[in-house]
């Protein structure tokens, strides 16, 4: 059976493909059993190999583009990293009529985290503050531009677009009311630092309340230091979200743009995925929600 798809240009994929290519490329690892990974994520397919990797196949020719982006800078990231990221394997090649590079990752440990279902909230800010810290801190000397790297102006028409095409799924008067004020932020003042840039619950696994991995780092490079603040919106509570911020030391602008970033991510996903990803669309509409409390809040 093939995956789940949800892009019109998607790829066929399924475990006897991912046999087919494990056997011929890597064929020290052609007797260990593959399984499918249930997962929302809408870039790369996962496929389980043994008990120790794990396939992924883009599901998307711009997916693909990320292959060797991740296998140049990760092993060079992980030493500065405070947690877990993925270890890269073996680098695949197109082949048993799949169009494009694929990898193979170590398989690592955790649960992904459920939007108020946090065991540890506080906690899990902290580790998250530590993580964004950190990686932002690294030499960026060499970096290629994020996927998110453009300003949030750049995404204005794009998202009222997603607002106009969301009404009765999000109240679309608070939606624009909470993107104008975040387009009123100054912009980032510095240079430009290394960010994941995709910072949501599907991409963080767990041991115990506590981070213990930052996966998918389709997105990563180079941008504004706000668009990694989206997990404020994406998985904290309220109540965290005050201690991630002081420990990131964000000023007010950051903040803002932050939520901006969140909202304007949000709106697109759901737009998007409202009728093939589920799980992607209940995220969206909570963060969403969030967003719009904050911002009539603040306002008062």
């Amino acid at each position: 059976m093939c995956a789940r798809k949800m892009h019109t240009d998607e790829t066929d994929t399924d475990v006897p493909l991912v046999r087919r290519l494990v056997a011929a490329q890597f064929p020290r690892w052609a007797d260990l059993p593959v399984t499918t990974v249930d997962s929302a994520g809408t870039s790369n397919a996962m496929f389980r190999l043994g008990d120790d990797m794990v396939v992924r196949l883009p599901r998307i020719e711009g997916a693909a583009a990320d292959v060797a982006k991740e296998h140049h800078w990760l092993p060079r990231l992980a030493p500065s990293l405070p947690v877990a990221v993925p270890a890269p394997l073996g680098k695949g090649a197109p082949a048993e009529g799949y169009p494009w590079q694929w990898s193979v990752y170590r398989w690592l440990d955790g649960e992904t985290p459920t939007t108020g279902r946090l065991a540890a909230p506080h906690a899990l800010a902290a580790d998250l503050a530590e993580f964004i810290t950190a990686l932002h801190r690294v030499d960026p000397a060499d970096g290629p531009p994020s996927y998110r790297s453009e300003s949030l102006a750049a995404r204005d028409q794009a998202t009222r677009a997603a607002v106009a095409e969301l009404p009765g799924l999000v109240d679309t008067g608070a939606a624009i009311a909470a993107w104008e004020t975040a387009l009123q932020a100054p912009a980032w003042p510095g240079p430009a630092v290394w960010i994941h840039a995709d910072l949501q619950p599907g991409n963080l696994l767990t041991f115990r309340g506590r981070l213990a991995a930052v996966i998918d780092f389709g997105c990563l490079g180079l941008g504004d230091p706000a668009v990694d603040l989206i997990v404020a919106w994406y998985l904290l509570p309220a109540d965290a979200r005050g201690a991630f911020r002081t420990a990131l030391g964000a000023d007010d602008a950051t903040w803002a743009r932050g939520r901006g970033w969140a909202l304007s991510i949000a709106l697109n996903e759901l737009r998007y995925y409202r009728e093939t990803n589920p799980v992607m669309a209940v995220i969206a509409r909570q963060v969403i929600e969030e967003v719009r409390i904050e911002h009539a809040q603040a306002a008062v």
